[in-house]
C-alpha cells in the first residue's frame, strides 16, 4: 500500500523575534485525509508556525510547499488561493453582520453591482448539509453562541474551497458536548478527503481524534507519534520535558464569610443568586457556556451592580462599590477573556503587571509612575511564575496565550489577595501550565484567600473546589460539598436537574 499523498510540506522553517527563536528548523508533512495534532506547551511555537503557514508571518529560513507548489511567504491571499483555510482561536467575525455576510466577505469584487446572494446561499446550504454544520444564514453573528460562531468560521474557510484546514485551539471555548460534535465533524471532513491540522492542549481529545501527533518544545520538533500508539502521560512528558504532577487539594477549615449574595438579581441575566464565599476555601461555579458565568464574573468583580437583593463584600453592602474599589480592597481577578478584559496588547509586560494598582504608593508618587518599581515587580513575577516570551519591556501582544494567562495570574497572586476571582483560569493552557496555575490557586487558598472559581472544566472543579454550585440560565443551584461530587452528579447539576443530582 502506498503512502497517502503529501498535500503540505513545511521544510526547515525558522522564525526569530529579536533574540527569541520561536521556530527552529521545523519540518513536517501533512497527508491527504489526515488529522494531524500539533502539540506543545504554551510558547512552544505552534501558533507562530501556523501563522507562517497561512502567510501572516514571513520566515527567516525554510519554505512551504502546498500540493507541490512553493507558497510565496507573507501572503495570506496566496495561502487561501492554494486551498489553505484557518480558524483562529480568537474568531475574526463581524458581530454586527449576518452569517452569510461574514462568509462571503472578501470573496466578491468591489466593482460587482450586487451580491449573488442566491448562489452564495445555495453553496452555503450544500456545505452545511455535507459537513453537518447547520446554521441560520440570516442570524446576526453577535447573537450566536461560541459553538455556533466556530461553525461560521469553519464554513467561511470551506466556502473558499479550502483543502487544508488549520484550527488553533478549536475546543478551548466549547463545552464537552460541543467538542465531541466538532471532532466528529472534523473526522467526517478527513474521510471526505480534507486534510486538517489542529492545535490543542486537551490531550484526551487529541488521542481520540487525531491520526498523528507532532510535539514541539521550545520551537523544535521533539517527537512524532501515531495517536493510537501513545498515552496521555507520555504526551504530557514529551511536551514539558519532564513528568507533570498535578497538585492535590487538602481539606482545611474555612474562615469567615468575605463575600455573600442573597437573592441577588443583576442586569436581567442573574436571578435570585445565593452564595457565600469564605476565607481559605474555594467555591466552584460549574456550568455550560452561556448560562450567566460572564455576568457572575462581572458582578463579583464590581463591573455589574445588583438591581435587587443583598450583595456584601467583607460584611459591607457592595452595590455601589466600583471596580477600582474592589481592586483597592485586594480583590484579585482573572477575567475569562484574557485578550479583551485581561490585558492591553500594546502595553509592555511591566505596564500590564501594575495596571490595576498603578495609583498605589508602591508604583506612583505625586501622580508620576515609578517605572523602576514597575519593572522590578514584573521581573520578580516573570521569574516566579515562569512567564516566557520576553522581559519587562516586551509588548504583551507578543506573548502566547498561556504566558499571558500566567502574567494575569501572577500580578494578582504575588501579593496574596484576600479574594481571588478566577474565571476559566486554565482555558487553552498546556498540561504543565495547568498544573502550575492549579498549584498557585491552591497555595493562595492555603494562605487564607477566598477563591471563587468559575469554570466549565469538570476535572478542574473536582480538583480545586471545596464546595460546588451549578449555574443554569442565570440561577445557582444549592451548594454541594466536594466529598459528595463526581462527574455524573455535576453533569446533572449543569443540566438543571438539581433534585435528581441530590
Amino acid at each position: 500500500m502506498t503512502d497517502p499523498e503529501v498535500v503540505l510540506s513545511l521544510q526547515g522553517i525558522t522564525k526569530c523575534f529579536g533574540a527569541l527563536t520561536a521556530n527552529d528548523n521545523i519540518s513536517l508533512n501533512l497527508h491527504r485525509g489526515e488529522l494531524l495534532a500539533l502539540l506543545g506547551e504554551n510558547g512552544a511555537g505552534k501558533t507562530t508556525l501556523m501563522n507562517i503557514l497561512f502567510g501572516h508571518y514571513t520566515t527567516d529560513a525554510g519554505r512551504i510547499l502546498a500540493f507541490g507548489v512553493t507558497l510565496p511567504p507573507g501572503r495570506p491571499r496566496a495561502a487561501i488561493e492554494a486551498g489553505i483555510g484557518m480558524v483562529h482561536q480568537h474568531f475574526a467575525l463581524a458581530g454586527n453582520l449576518s452569517v452569510i455576510e461574514n462568509i462571503i466577505a472578501g470573496t466578491e469584487k468591489l466593482a460587482r453591482p450586487r451580491s449573488d446572494r442566491a448562489r452564495a446561499r445555495t453553496k452555503l446550504a450544500a456545505l452545511a448539509a455535507r459537513f453537518d454544520l447547520a446554521i441560520d444564514p440570516d442570524a446576526r453573528v453577535g447573537d450566536l453562541s461560541v459553538g455556533e460562531r466556530q461553525r461560521v468560521e469553519i464554513l467561511k474557510a470551506l466556502y473558499r474551497d479550502c483543502r487544508v484546514l488549520i484550527l488553533d485551539e478549536p475546543t478551548a471555548v466549547l463545552t464537552h458536548q460541543e467538542a465531541e460534535k466538532l471532532y466528529a465533524t472534523l473526522r467526517a471532513m478527513a474521510e471526505q478527503g480534507l486534510s486538517l491540522i489542529f492545535i490543542s492542549h486537551k490531550l484526551r481529545e487529541v488521542l481520540a481524534a487525531a491520526d498523528r501527533v507532532v510535539v514541539l518544545r521550545r520551537g523544535r520538533v521533539v517527537a512524532e507519534r501515531r495517536a493510537n500508539a501513545v498515552t496521555r502521560d507520555e504526551l504530557a512528558e514529551l511536551m514539558i520535558g519532564s513528568r507533570v504532577a498535578r497538585p492535590v487539594r487538602k481539606p482545611q477549615a474555612p474562615g469567615e464569610v468575605v463575600m455573600r449574595a442573597q437573592r441577588v438579581n443583576a442586569g436581567g441575566r442573574l436571578s435570585d443568586l445565593d452564595f457565600e464565599l469564605r476565607a481559605g476555601e474555594t467555591l466552584g461555579i460549574i456550568g455550560v457556556a452561556g448560562n450567566g458565568q460572564s455576568s457572575l464574573g462581572e458582578l463579583v468583580g464590581g463591573l455589574l451592580p445588583p438591581s435587587s437583593g443583598l450583595f456584601e463584600l467583607f460584611g459591607t453592602a457592595a452595590a455601589a462599590i466600583s471596580p477600582r474599589d474592589f481592586a483597592a480592597r485586594g480583590v484579585g481577578r482573572i477575567p475569562e477573556d484574557r485578550q479583551l478584559n485581561g490585558a492591553v496588547g500594546d502595553m509592555t509586560i511591566w505596564e500590564n503587571a501594575v495596571l490595576e494598582r498603578i495609583r498605589s504608593p508602591r508604583f506612583s508618587t505625586a501622580g508620576l509612575v515609578r517605572r523602576a518599581a514597575g519593572r522590578a515587580f514584573a521581573q520578580t513575577i516573570i521569574g516566579r511564575f515562569d512567564i516566557r516570551g520576553g522581559g519587562p519591556d516586551t509588548p504583551v501582544r507578543l506573548l502566547s496565550g498561556g504566558n499571558l494567562q500566567k502574567l494575569i495570574l501572577a500580578r494578582n497572586l504575588q501579593d496574596a489577595p484576600p479574594i481571588l476571582i478566577a474565571a476559566q483560569p486554565t482555558r487553552g493552557l498546556d498540561e504543565g501550565a495547568v498544573a502550575s496555575i492549579h498549584g498557585e490557586i491552591l497555595r493562595a487558598r492555603r494562605a487564607g484567600a477566598a477563591v471563587l472559581l468559575i469554570s466549565e472544566d469538570l476535572d478542574e472543579i473536582i480538583a480545586l473546589a471545596d464546595r460546588v454550585q451549578a449555574i443554569v440560565k442565570g440561577r445557582l443551584s444549592p451548594s454541594v460539598d466536594a466529598a459528595d461530587i463526581d462527574p455524573r452528579r455535576l453533569g446533572l447539576m449543569m443540566a438543571g436537574l438539581w433534585n435528581e443530582a441530590a
